[in-house]
């Protein structure tokens, strides 16, 4: 019962992916989130019904625009590491936590991000066996034949 209380304190308990999708998109617009997001329901002819249709089919998809609507449109603080690992519809938010205003987004933020992003993924593929240009070297995790 304790659980189902604390759950009920999550900003998306009760919110359809609809309604939802309209209320990031009247604040933001497709060009932020397509920005931020990087789906191509924002960015190839974006409408609110062709997004919802493929956010329900798309669990990580529909997760990442969860994710965005309770940190950058809820302005809530990060999710602790347990909770994390949760879907976002499944976290709690603790009981002293609620949510903000949206938080300011620019697509020059977005680009900086995207950026920053970019040049973690790259760092940590050069020690994993993968190419300056992407590709995965197919010799990096090979055995050595006895």
């Amino acid at each position: 019962m304790n659980n189902e209380i604390n759950y009920k304190n999550n900003p998306l308990h009760g919110v359809g992916l609809k309604k939802l999708l309209v209320e990031i998109v009247d604040n933001y617009g497709f060009e932020i989130l397509s920005a931020y997001l990087n789906i191509n329901c924002f960015k190839t002819k974006p409408s609110i019904d062709s997004s919802v249709k493929f956010l329900k089919k798309t669990d990580w998809a529909r997760e990442k625009v969860e994710a965005f609507y309770l940190y950058e449109f809820k302005n809530l603080p990060r999710a602790s590491s347990e909770q994390f690992l949760l879907p976002p519809r499944d976290r709690v938010i603790p009981e002293d936590q609620s949510p903000g205003e949206p938080a300011e987004l620019s697509l020059e933020d977005a680009e900086r991000l995207r950026a920053k992003r970019e040049a973690k993924s790259t760092e940590r593929n050069q020690g994993a066996g993968h190419r300056t240009d992407g590709s995965i070297n197919p010799w990096a995790n090979r055995k050595p034949k006895r």
